[in-house]
């Protein structure tokens, strides 16, 4: 299931996480969370937005942050998560020229081989 397409109205989404949805509204204001809208303004959230909200709720909640901390480790754990990123396509990058590189050897070896074959009468 694709976790970034918008499909929960505002009023669902509040009722999955178990808020108000003037809360999820304040949230959006304060740029917690940017569900998609509707050419008509309607607000659509993704299980991304809704799971990212639940997010929200365990901060505050459990670990007592206020708003300004929860949007900090949201904010970090967002460059974590683009640095994970990118440290993986780096990773897939290294791998494959060292794939390369080895092609090459393999072939340089096998025509070094080939030179030094001794000619057959």
């Amino acid at each position: 299931m694709e976790t970034s397409r918008p499909i929960y109205m505002i009023s669902v989404a509040a009722e999955l996480v178990g808020m108000h949805p003037q809360t999820l509204r304040m949230y959006e204001a304060k740029g917690l969370v940017r569900p998609h809208r509707t050419p008509g303004g309607t607000r659509l959230y993704s299980e991304a937005d809704v799971e990212r909200l639940r997010i929200v709720q365990r901060l505050t909640t459990e670990l007592g942050l206020n708003l300004a901390g929860v949007e900090l480790a949201l904010r970090l754990e967002d460059e974590l998560r683009k640095a994970h990123a990118q440290i993986e396509r780096l990773q897939r990058e290294a791998r494959q020229e060292v794939q390369k590189v080895h092609k090459q050897y393999r072939r340089d070896l096998v025509l070094l081989r080939e030179e030094r074959l001794p000619e057959r009468h």
